[in-house]
């Protein structure tokens, strides 16, 4: 018995990082091919709906739009916008629920940790599976907007990997604010903060509508970075603004990564 326990510990992890976030994506696949495919079919529908709605319910009414100098259908204008927002349900939804239950019901982490794997690891590996469950989300939009017809040139293309980019982004952050969560109630901050954003951050509507200080306070949400940056491949217009919203992420994702694996090790390595 001595001799298993002596084993048990020296298998357990004191390094941040062991190499092994595949791990974690292996168990994400098991999972969804039993019964986590569900939430993730209802969230690629939930963008459509919103194309189907606004694009060609409120767009019959609001004819083109105005935008950058040119003049666009309204259908055309939300589709990138979107996009990003469809890539910004799949990663954060994954990214805190499933974390949370992770973290504070199922204590899955705290086991985790009494084996090699280390806190960045796990960061790693639930934040590239919720970035494959944003990418999913992304090309399934694709592929129900370009049979539509909405996608303006080749350069639509681009916009995937920009939206891989948002996803990684705000599963990153994501993960590194649940960790301070400890109720469901605490929880429901979450959908206070992401349904201003998905209003607001222009991506049914121009944010040129608002004052110049609302405005200002809607740049630097990170929704409004990725509507732009989505919308900036989709039509092939690239300029120097793409660089500040992809920059905005990589730091957003690197902050994320930071966070959360020192929280991890802050819990379960004491």
């Amino acid at each position: 018995m001595s001799a298993a326990v002596e084993i048990a510990e020296r298998s357990k992890s004191t390094a941040m990082y062991a190499g092994r976030p595949h791990v974690l994506l292996e168990r994400g696949w098991l999972a969804f091919r039993s019964t986590n495919w569900i939430p993730v079919v209802t969230g690629f529908v939930e963008p459509v709906l919103f194309l189907l709605a606004f694009g060609y319910g409120m767009g019959n009414l609001v004819g083109d739009i105005s935008t950058g100098g040119t003049t666009i259908d309204y259908t055309l204008f939300i589709a990138p916008g979107l996009l990003a927002n469809s890539a910004m349900n799949g990663a954060i939804y994954d990214s805190t629920w499933n974390v949370f239950w992770k973290l504070n019901e199922s204590k899955l982490y705290k086991t985790m940790l009494s084996t090699p794997l280390g806190p960045l690891d796990i960061a790693l590996g639930e934040i590239s599976w919720a970035l494959i469950r944003g990418l999913v989300y992304s090309l399934g939009f694709l592929t129900v907007v370009t049979a539509l017809g909405l996608t303006p040139s080749i350069w639509a293309l681009l916009a995937i990997p920009a939206a891989s980019l948002v996803a990684f982004g705000f599963a990153s952050f994501g993960m590194a604010v649940t960790s301070y969560f400890k109720t469901y109630q605490q929880m429901g901050f979450i959908n206070i903060i992401l349904l201003p954003m998905t209003l607001f951050s222009g991506s049914l509507y121009p944010i040129s509508v608002y004052p110049d200080w609302v405005e200002k306070i809607i740049m630097a949400l990170p929704l409004w970075h990725g509507i732009e940056l989505v919308r900036a491949f989709w039509f092939g217009n690239i300029t120097s603004g793409v660089l500040v919203h992809i920059a905005y992420f990589v730091v957003m994702i690197a902050a994320g990564l930071f966070v959360t694996s020192r929280r991890l090790r802050a819990l379960f390595l004491r």
